[in-house]
């Protein structure tokens, strides 16, 4: 149904305006018992066999929402219902930001894919520690950045202000560097730049009587001599993993007219790159750690491409847009009867 009919609809509007319909109406009808069951009920698919402990932390499935869907926390509990095993927030920076001039977000349908250019457009910490006061069970990862007026030598304190502001109402912590929608920012994934944040934050997460698990969220644009200066800073930092891959610049082999739009791709043209990073860290880590695999996942195979070449868990979100909350559950029921 989502496929036939609703998608057809939604498409045929601005995307980022549908994005915030689409949750509303999410919302309005998860608060109406009736409508709110049969919705949970249709999409509905648990196990213990899904469940995954990863971090020292277990989710109750292994398939996530990535961050930039819920940017600012507001739908993270309609996410959930929509069987989600965890969701990850942001990106967040410390002050609130509008992101870039609109429009910022193309649909690349021949391709099945998004080219976003969005900027960090959040409103702020303070905003998202506040939604996330009453979370409940729901497993919220807290992906931060910087401000877009910040520069690059004082960074670090942008990620340290919300590593501190989020720790209480997170259960783990992304890094992100490697947006290409905020200048310089990629230029953070360098290794002199990028220990001094991993480093200043695993101060600080290891003088906490619960440490928090923190990710790093790495571009797949990375070539091998850059990949393995990620997996030498891993160790130095001694974080808890990675996340592969974010969005990429890379532009081959694409059929739609706006290709060119500037900003990252994501969607079923990286698939093949996220799962060759995955592969590339599992192949070269002197020691094991966990990935989270994104990019390109449209189906159930798609995902369990990611598993087989070392991700411990996944996350979506242009294949969500793509083809509908059924995709979770199709990814649930064939992990659950792959690896029983």
């Amino acid at each position: 149904m989502y496929k036939w009919l609703i998608k057809p609809l939604l498409f045929s509007f601005d995307p980022e305006r549908v994005h915030y319909f689409t949750t509303s109406l999410l919302r309005l009808i998860l608060n109406i018992p009736v409508l709110s069951y049969i919705y949970r009920s249709h999409y509905k698919y648990e196990s213990e066999k899904l469940q995954a402990k990863v971090f020292n932390i277990l989710f109750k499935n292994p398939v996530g929402l990535a961050a930039g869907f819920d940017k600012n926390a507001e739908f993270y509990k309609e996410m959930s219902a929509l069987g989600f095993g965890f969701i990850e927030i942001g990106t967040v920076t410390p002050k609130p930001q509008p992101g870039n001039p609109k429009k910022r977000l193309f649909r690349l349908k021949k391709d099945k894919a998004l080219i976003n250019r969005m900027g960090f457009n959040n409103k702020g910490l303070e905003a998202a520690v506040k939604a996330l006061k009453n979370k409940g069970d729901i497993i919220i990862g807290g992906n931060i950045g910087k401000n877009k007026t910040t520069p690059n030598e004082k960074a670090v304190d942008d990620y340290e202000i919300c590593f501190k502001a989020l720790f209480d109402v997170v259960d783990y912590f992304v890094v992100n560097v490697s947006s290409p929608n905020t200048p310089d920012l990629r230029a953070l994934q360098d290794k002199k730049p990028l220990l001094k944040i991993l480093k200043r934050l695993q101060n600080l997460n290891l003088s906490k009587s619960s440490p928090k698990p923190i990710l790093l969220k790495i571009a797949p644009d990375l070539n091998d001599s850059q990949l393995l200066d990620i997996l030498e800073i891993v160790e130095d930092s001694k974080i808890a993993g990675i996340i592969a891959t974010n969005t990429t610049i890379a532009r081959e082999n694409l059929k739609s007219d706006n290709q060119n739009e500037t900003g990252g791709l994501s969607g079923q043209p990286l698939k093949h790159r996220s799962t060759e990073v995955i592969q590339f860290l599992k192949a070269n880590a002197k020691s094991d750690f966990p990935i989270i695999g994104v990019g390109g996942i449209h189906s159930a195979s798609d995902a369990l491409e990611k598993f087989e070449a070392g991700a411990s868990l996944v996350q979506l979100y242009t294949g969500f847009v793509y083809e509908g909350p059924k995709l979770v559950k199709d990814i649930k029921k064939a992990y659950s009867s792959h690896y029983a």
